[in-house]
C-alpha cells in the first residue's frame, strides 16, 4: 500500500470524537466512522476534505501519506 489515509491518527491526536467531528462537519457520526476506519484513501469530495482540514486544523498532506513502493522505478 503506497497511499495511507490518516484520519484516525489525526482525530486521536486531537482527541476528537466521531460525534463532535460529525457535528462540526455537518454529517452523521456513522459517516465519520466510515471515513475514520479506512486505511486507504476514501473517495471524498473537495468540500468534505476542506471541512475535515478546517475543523481538524490540518492540511490534506496531514491526512494522506504517500510512500513510494521500493523497486517501482
Amino acid at each position: 500500500m503506497t497511499i495511507r489515509w490518516r484520519l484516525r491518527e489525526i482525530m486521536a491526536r486531537q482527541r476528537m470524537s466521531n460525534k463532535r467531528l460529525a457535528e462540526l462537519v455537518g454529517v452523521h457520526p456513522n459517516a465519520i466512522s466510515r471515513l475514520k476506519n479506512q486505511d486507504t484513501l476514501p473517495q471524498i469530495g473537495g468540500e468534505m476534505l476542506d471541512a475535515l482540514c478546517h475543523h481538524l486544523d490540518c492540511t490534506p498532506n496531514d491526512l494522506i501519506e504517500y510512500t513510494p513502493e521500493k523497486g517501482s522505478d
